[in-house]
């Protein structure tokens, strides 16, 4: 199982997904618990959801779970949310505190440092490299990160989260006209929706997000309650969910691709 796949086009505009992948390997899943094995915690069916919207998007996908390592989190382990409950680089529990590792079987120092070279180093290289790509074609290059999680989680917010959660960090990791295309979306479509909220950009926003570089980047974080049956096992994508779902994240892409010549 290869850490990343690359799909890449001609536009200004590439999606990254983090925690769309299920691979783990077999001696790390043979230290996971009943629990963990679940893989709960995965952003499920977001890349179908993205699929073939528009034309000419690159897209960067990390193949490994989460549990095996965390692409979304700054890899000298500082917390995004200082303060705030959240899981780690290397995750001890599900979001909702429940333990996913077999009693003492939990990550090394080493095992960290081990996933770090093999599976959290490769995805961002193959990210930065699409990045740079993609900006010396067009003078500008536009991240959109795709999430998902669940619409109910007391561990790490209270009440239900909005369908739509736009997060640049305050503004800081893309110029105002990306936020706002995004924004006016969100909010002409009748969804809940929030900006900068709970969630308001991972460490791969903050990181590639710098817009004085032609850098810019913004954060999706979709709650599974707007394209999935349920929430729980199988997780099963709903097909009329997700279609009208589609519906508005293609003109949100699309927006992004037209307002990138007036950010170069």
């Amino acid at each position: 199982m290869t850490p990343v796949t690359v799909t890449r086009g001609d536009s200004p505009l590439v999606l990254a997904f983090p925690h769309t992948g299920t691979h783990v390997p077999a001696d790390i899943r043979a230290r996971l618990n009943d629990e963990g094995r679940l893989l709960r915690d995965t952003d499920w069916h977001i890349n179908a959801l993205y699929r073939d919207l528009v034309p000419g998007v690159t897209a960067v996908q990390a193949n490994f779970h989460r549990y095996v390592i965390d692409a979304n989190r700054n890899p000298e382990g500082a917390s995004l949310y200082p303060g705030q409950t959240t899981t780690g680089l290397v995750p001890e529990t599900t979001f909702d505190n429940a333990p996913i590792w077999s009693e003492g079987q939990g990550p090394t120092e080493t095992d960290i440092a081990e996933r770090l070279a093999a599976w959290h180093a490769p995805y961002h290289a193959a990210l930065e490299a699409e990045l740079q790509r993609v900006k010396a074609i067009h003078g500008v290059a536009i991240l959109y990160d795709c999430h998902s999680i669940r619409s109910v989680i007391p561990w790490l917010f209270d009440g239900t989260l909005p369908d739509l959660n736009i997060g640049t960090d305050m503004g800081s990791t893309c110029a105002a006209a990306v936020e706002l295309a995004v924004f006016d979306r969100c909010a002409a479509s009748g969804r809940t929706h929030v900006l900068n909220g709970r969630f308001r950009g991972g460490w791969t926003t903050r990181h590639y997000g710098r817009p004085a570089e032609g850098l810019h980047a913004i954060q999706m974080e979709l709650a599974q309650a707007s394209h999935l049956g349920t929430e729980e096992p199988p997780f099963a994508l709903d097909p009329e969910k997700a279609e009208a779902l589609r519906a508005l994240l293609k003109p949100i892409l699309q927006d992004l691709i037209d307002v990138a010549p007036t950010l170069a």
